[in-house]
């Protein structure tokens, strides 16, 4: 374990910090506190990727979904992996540091995509590696969210999906529920930032991030879901994190014949289910008075504020509208609720 990371868990544990599955998973009872309150939460289950070299942007706008160019010190994307079949390896978060891309992904997919993404390195001079072992990654998010940051560090960025440097403090604005930040800093700069947010925000699990993930729409691959989606099935496109006029990827002929076709059969929604504890990712859904095949899979569930649990799923768009059961015919019923976005589908040619 890398010095920074351990003298992180050390710290964090000092302050109650219970861990679970490779996550803070708790700081009492926390899980719930997601919808009034302003949380600080540790995002050591994110990991993030460099990519160096000259041949950098090349070599990524070769592999991902979005137009990389777009990236920038003071703008992050989402983009997605995808297999030479069109379907998701990986939903990164893409911004620009110095010379470098950063790519923030789930800390269990890092170790294999980046293993596979160097397959295909050949001959670019580009050089990927971690910052997992020098930085941490944590965030805040509520309602006093952006006032508290701006007095401590005095720099935040403005919009979503901003970015902002406060010497060596990384910044990026996320939408959510209510204002969203995560932050990327070396250890003594975290530990002190997050001295002083304490003071006034309350400390939470990782389900209360995923929880503002699920309240903006914004799609995760997790391994029980890898290569299980399109990325128009997810929605990447709606959060411009697709591309279809900047030319090649892995997978793009696929995900661009879909688009010009204008059908997507599948598309991701968001819903509730009366239930205590939340399903885990790819758990199927039916909708039984159609057929006892399955109709959907669950991208991302947390405890919701108010009880149950709230939900991203993909789910074929004929049958949303029906009577949608979680896990089996019999299961419980899910009530898709709005997203902050529409879904639309680009025109049929």
């Amino acid at each position: 374990m890398s010095s920074a990371q351990h003298d992180w868990d050390v710290f964090l544990e000092g302050r109650g910090a219970v861990r679970a599955g490779g996550a803070v998973a708790a700081f009492g009872d926390s899980q719930r506190a997601a919808r009034d309150a302003t949380v600080l939460v540790d995002l050591s289950h994110v990991s993030i990727i460099r990519a160096a070299g000259p041949d950098a942007t090349a070599f990524l706008n070769g592999q991902l979904t979005c137009d990389v160019r777009e990236a920038g010190e003071t703008r992050s994307l989402l983009g997605a992996w995808c297999s030479p079949k069109g379907r998701m390896l990986a939903v990164f978060r893409l911004w620009r540091a110095q010379e470098a891309y950063l790519l923030q992904l789930p800390r269990v997919l890092c170790a294999d995509i980046l293993k596979r993404l160097r397959t295909y390195v050949l001959r670019a001079k580009v050089v990927l590696d971690t910052l997992d072992d020098t930085h941490v990654r944590f965030g805040v998010a509520g309602p006093r969210a952006a006032a508290l940051l701006e007095e401590a560090l005095g720099n935040i960025p403005p919009t979503e999906n901003g970015v902002a440097t406060a010497g060596d403090v990384t910044v990026l604005r996320i939408a959510g529920a209510h204002a969203r930040f995560a932050l990327v800093a070396p250890f003594p700069e975290a530990q002190r930032l997050w001295t002083t947010l304490e003071r006034e925000a309350r400390p939470a699990g990782a389900a209360v991030w995923d929880w503002h993930d699920i309240a903006a729409g914004i799609p995760v691959v997790l391994p029980a879901t890898s290569e299980a989606f399109l990325p128009q099935e997810a929605n990447l496109e709606l959060l411009g994190g697709v591309s279809f006029t900047k030319g090649c990827y892995v997978g793009q002929e696929i995900v661009a014949r879909v688009h010009y076709r204008g059908r997507v059969k599948q598309r991701m929604y968001r819903a509730h289910v009366a239930t205590e504890t939340a399903p885990e990712p790819g758990v199927p859904i039916y909708a039984p008075e159609v057929s006892d095949q399955t109709s959907g899979t669950v991208v991302l569930a947390a405890p919701a504020p108010g009880g149950g649990c709230d939900l991203l799923a993909v789910i074929y768009s004929d049958r949303v509208d029906r009577d949608l059961r979680l896990g089996s015919p019999t299961g419980a019923t899910l009530g898709v609720e709005a997203l902050p976005y529409a879904i639309t589908d680009p025109p049929t040619p």
